[in-house]
């Protein structure tokens, strides 16, 4: 997808503190142990920001999320518990990360493509050792450890050239591929619910970001 006008979106998602009187709108607001992100966007990045960055990590952001780092804001409100932020800190430029484990020395390597990403996790599920399968309660737990540490060495190649995007809650969290034949599709991690990493049907940054938006206006007017 090619860069898109953003005009008046910041507008719109300031607007919405304003309109959601009932606080209504899920993730925005500080309930259930959790820290809502109130509707605010931290400040759009300059172009040298975002050339720094990419330059940084190896990588060529997709064009629909460039713009929207340099029109609309580095982070902040967004869909459930908000956009992680672009920002310098000691390291260089960083995502901030909710716990989705974003792994910038990786977002160079290419993401896997959705054939080849859901047959290895079909192959790995299937090899999830069973207790009944053991008579030694030992030699089971040992097996069970091997397959634990086979499933973080996948998860690190899952993440592969992907930048984490939002907390959906429950452990849920949702990408946006930056490398790789995938590159600029939004991808959602549902493993923790022992569900798959898959993608969310050829949708873009700007398709789930505004779909967002345009879904928390129509539940703003609803509570008032």
């Amino acid at each position: 997808m090619g860069a898109m006008n953003w005009k008046g979106v910041r507008e719109r998602v300031e607007a919405l503190a304003r309109a959601d009187k009932a606080r209504k709108v899920f993730g925005a607001w500080d309930k259930y142990g959790a820290t809502g992100h109130h509707f605010r966007l931290a400040d759009p990045l300059s172009e040298a920001d975002v050339a720094e960055a990419e330059a940084q990590w190896d990588v060529s952001l997709p064009a629909d999320y460039r713009a929207f780092l340099l029109e609309v804001g580095a982070g902040g409100a967004g869909p459930f518990y908000g956009l992680t932020t672009l920002a310098r800190a000691d390291a260089g430029w960083l995502w901030s990360d909710p716990g989705g484990g974003t792994v910038h020395e990786r977002l160079r390597v290419p993401f896997p493509d959705v054939e080849e990403s859901a047959r290895a996790q079909a192959e790995h599920e299937r090899k999830e050792p069973v207790e009944t399968d053991f008579e030694d309660e030992a030699v089971f737990d040992a097996a069970y450890r091997a397959w634990l540490e086979e499933d973080e060495r996948l998860s690190d190649w899952f993440l592969s050239g992907a930048v984490c995007l939002s907390h959906e809650g429950c452990g849920y969290f949702d990408w946006l591929v930056v490398s790789g034949p995938q590159r600029g599709q939004v991808w959602v991690d549902e493993r923790p619910g022992d569900g798959r990493f898959s993608p969310l049907e050829q949708v873009g940054f700007a398709e789930w970001y505004l779909d967002w938006v345009e879904k928390t206006e129509a539940v703003a007017r609803l509570g008032r």
